[in-house]
């Protein structure tokens, strides 16, 4: 019979012994650890090694600012096998478009338009490995798609819009995305809510603050949150730049977290470079993602995934040690 210093682990087929010699290096870099799903892995916010996660878009919205109807007469099996074999790690399944004054459905229509979604990622083999992520603010949603095989919420109001929300999550014990964002989708372009007198990136550090004490009071554990700066999001065109600008000082305000960017195809992108259908934003999109690499973003959220996917992958090359 072997010893418990000899017994192996049955997936990593290391020996209990090596794994405490690993622990017994005082040099040895420690990381915070964010998990995603049991086979997707974790986040490690403060690796510099690690690979920019690639999120492909799924909007079942037929009023997205972007793709709205595409995706409701593809084969969703096509789909998102092309996803993930472009580069995909994970796939952000949404029903109710968050574009400025954006008609509100009710939580059964959202729910029927996103769990079809879910149940077709996890017939496709190829992706077996891909987190999948609900967007969503409404706590009735996130619960339906959690038990229908989703892993994360992503909710772009940090619980602001449902008061269920983070109580919901704290009982499901899923990874919460949290945006920042003020007011509503219809009132977030508002002269108020993109004013930021005390500067945008302190505000934006403290007001995302605020919603973590919240989701913890709420019984959502520190390692299971996931920050976003929610670019687009109650911001000006200028606002959005010094985002991308400055997400080193984010992060260096709110440590140790894994941090979400959303840049793809947005309105500032086609106003700079003049480009008003949204489908055609790609370059400028690029531009964006690699900021977003450099800044050291753990995840960007993407339309254009075999070529986000390849931008990201050499932004890793130039901006990860």
């Amino acid at each position: 019979m072997p010893t418990s210093a000899s017994a192996t682990h049955p997936v990593t087929q290391r020996t209990l012994a090596s794994y405490g010699e690993a622990l017994n290096q005082p040099d040895a870099p420690a990381y915070t650890l964010t998990p995603l799903s049991s086979q997707g892995g974790n986040i490690c916010a403060d690796d510099p090694k690690r690979a920019t996660h690639i999120m492909a878009i799924v909007n079942m919205t037929p009023d997205s600012f972007s793709d709205g109807g595409v995706n409701e007469a593809e084969d969703l099996g096509s789909l998102i096998k092309a996803h993930v074999t472009s580069g995909a790690t994970f796939i952000d399944v949404g029903g109710q478009s968050s574009r400025p004054n954006a008609p509100d459905i009710s939580s059964e229509e959202e729910i029927n338009r996103i769990l079809p979604v879910i149940e077709a990622i996890k017939a496709v083999p190829e992706a077996a490995n891909v987190v999948i992520s609900v967007d969503t603010y409404r706590a009735a949603v996130a619960e339906a798609a959690i038990h229908a095989g989703a892993h994360v919420v992503n909710d772009i109001s940090a619980g602001q819009l449902d008061p269920e929300m983070l109580s919901t999550v704290a009982r499901l014990g899923c990874t919460y995305m949290m945006m920042h964002m003020r007011g509503t989708p219809a009132t977030m372009t508002s002269e108020e809510n993109c004013s930021y007198p005390e500067g945008l990136i302190p505000t934006i550090a403290k007001e995302l603050s605020e919603r973590i004490e919240a989701a913890q009071a709420a019984g959502i554990r520190r390692w299971r949150l996931i920050l976003d700066p929610g670019i687009g999001f109650s911001k000006t065109i200028e606002q959005n730049l010094e985002i991308l600008g400055k997400m080193q000082e984010l992060r260096a305000l709110l440590p140790n977290y894994p941090w979400l960017l959303g840049s793809s195809r947005k309105g500032f992108i086609g106003k700079i470079t003049d480009v008003e259908k949204a489908s055609e934003r790609t370059w400028g999109t690029a531009a964006t993602v690699t900021a977003a690499v450099q800044g050291g973003a753990d995840i960007v959220r993407v339309h254009d995934v075999k070529e986000m996917a390849a931008v990201a992958k050499m932004a890793d090359a130039m901006y990860r040690k």
